[in-house]
């Protein structure tokens, strides 16, 4: 067996990796140890990706490979070089496993199977790196190592999905996933819209695992890996960024020397701090939620960012374009992150329920709603159920807000408005919702007025929905009114945020309510005066409710 790479130019080099391994920035004895490593997993990876060898004889290829690991006289000189740095043999080993995996798998069942997949072919490095930088027994530090190293090749893979099916007919895409924009061929049209909403699922789950990684360089001891750590991280969350922006399929998406110049410029900071990501993430929403947070300064703010962003964590996989059991398994990792925090989302969360006395509970019963919107096909059947999906997705962050706010006697209130102000969003999504076969208007309502079960659309089309979505808005009409005249009993000055939100969504209801119930009712959405009045409202100045 030849001992270098299959092809006459190797896929990449250490200088042409989107993330260096073996950076300047390590220690000059330690960047041998890592070189040597990378040649390596480079020869085997050129291998596993050769598109003139067959499977047989990659895996003929690789297993020598994995011989010569347990052979210290090798003769093969990649082998060799591991031997006398002694650096790597067990993680190479583990990688090898995956491009043996390469050599054979060309698609992916589900998400998890990704994740296996990026368990043996990236997170080896980092781990390899924290042990020779003697952060190996870390355990946390590990774990954020391995977050990152599964962003990157994930972020990989997407980049690279074009060249990937073309040279190797590999896709590492779950084909589920593929599934809800059409198949795999369907998916590669260029027209294909459905393709941003499945690729925009992906780069959610791979930010989440950026949020795990976002601690590293303040777990390591090395500076130099810390600072090559927070470098990493700054390409990743850029090169996320350039893919949220641009579609792979249509033209390779990359980072430019820029990019860079400004993540090297930025390295001793060792990053942004949590509150700081939580912030660029309520930014991007910018949603009206966020202009009534704008009334909060301080710690208030960044605890009801915490508890923003994390519903609109939950709210995005619920909505996700990915599988139902892909979005249970997510959505359980949340629970699970409710208890015990594993990233930069969970660990500000935390820290607003300790500092405001938040209930878990109340976080509880949002992961509850988001799991009555995951299904596939959504329908409630009573009103009883209506009210409890209401009190779990909107009510949950009334009782959450109402306590950061500084107003905890006051959770009744934050109750029953965000139950009006869920059955405003109802109302406001209603054809919206039907594409995606949601129909939230209870089937006792829907009988009562002799609607049948059926498709989504059809419901919604049929004669006597108008009248029940009228139903519906007088009810939220009087809602609002009811909380205008509860506000009064409490701290004008505390609830000013809700009292923001409030206008912001009456306003949006009694459009509706002037457009009417017949026909077409295309999302609504405030006017820029309208967003600008209640900012000017949030600042205090002009009547909020």
């Amino acid at each position: 067996m030849s001992s270098v790479a299959v092809s006459a130019t190797p896929t990449r080099d250490h200088d042409s990796e989107n993330f260096p391994t073996a950076s300047l920035l390590l220690a000059k004895p330690l960047r041998a140890q890592v070189m040597g490593f990378y040649r390596f997993v480079r020869t085997a990876d050129d291998i596993a990706d050769s598109p003139d060898l067959p499977a047989a004889e990659k895996l003929a290829r690789l297993d020598a490979m994995e011989r010569a690991l347990d052979d210290p006289a090798t003769a093969m000189p990649e082998a060799r070089r591991l031997h006398t740095l002694g650096v790597g043999t067990g993680e190479a080993r583990l990688m090898l496993s995956a491009f043996r995996q390469d050599a054979t798998c060309t698609r992916y069942a589900d998400w998890a199977a990704l994740e296996d997949y990026c368990r043996r072919s990236a997170d080896p490095v980092g781990r390899m790196l924290l042990r020779l930088h003697g952060d190996g027994d870390n355990a946390t530090a590990n774990a954020a190592a391995d977050a990152l190293c599964t962003a990157l090749q994930l972020l990989n893979h997407l980049q690279d999905l074009v060249p990937d099916r073309a040279a190797l007919d590999r896709i590492y895409l779950p084909e589920p996933w593929l599934a809800l924009a059409g198949g795999t061929d369907a998916f590669f049209e260029p027209a294909n819209a459905a393709r941003r909403e499945v690729l925009d699922a992906a780069l959610d789950r791979i930010e989440a695992l950026l949020d795990r990684a976002s601690a590293l360089p303040r777990l390591l001891r090395a500076r130099r890996l810390a600072w090559q750590s927070t470098i990493t991280i700054a390409l990743a969350r850029r090169l996320l960024a350039r893919l949220r922006a641009n579609d792979p399929v249509l033209g390779r998406v990359a980072l430019g020397k820029a990019d860079f110049a400004r993540a090297f410029a930025a390295a001793p900071l060792l990053g942004p701090r949590p509150p700081r990501i939580v912030a660029a993430r309520v930014s991007r929403a910018g949603s009206s939620f966020a202009r009534g947070m704008a009334a909060l300064k301080g710690q208030r703010r960044r605890a009801l960012w915490a508890v923003y962003a994390f519903c609109r964590a939950v709210d995005d996989i619920a909505d996700g374009a990915m599988p139902e059991a892909e979005k249970r398994r997510f959505l359980g990792e949340w629970r699970a992150k409710l208890v015990t925090p594993d990233c930069v989302l969970s660990r500000e969360l935390a820290w607003a329920r300790e500092a405001y006395g938040v209930p878990l509970s109340e976080c509880e019963a949002m992961v509850a709603g988001m799991e009555t919107d995951a299904a596939d096909r959504l329908r409630l059947q009573t009103e009883a159920e209506l009210d409890l999906y209401c009190r779990r997705v909107a009510g949950s962050v009334g009782a959450m807000s109402v306590r950061i706010f500084g107003a905890p006697e006051a959770e009744g209130f934050g109750i029953a408005l965000g139950h009006t102000l869920q059955l405003t969003n109802i109302l406001r999504d209603v054809d919206e919702d039907a594409l995606r076969e949601r129909v939230y208007i209870p089937r006792d309502m829907l009988a009562a007025a002799g609607i049948p079960e059926g498709p989504a659309r059809e419901i919604i089309a049929h004669p006597h929905f108008a009248a029940i979505c009228a139903g519906l808005a007088e009810r939220a009409s009087a809602g609002f009114a009811t909380a205008a005249a509860d506000l009064r009993r409490y701290d004008p000055k505390a609830l000013l945020p809700a009292a923001v939100m409030m206008w912001g969504y009456r306003r949006l209801l009694e459009r509706m309510r002037a457009r009417g119930w017949e026909g077409e009712r295309p999302r609504l959405r405030l006017a820029k005066a309208e967003k600008l009045r209640m900012a000017w409202m949030a600042l205090g100045f002009g009547k909020a409710a």
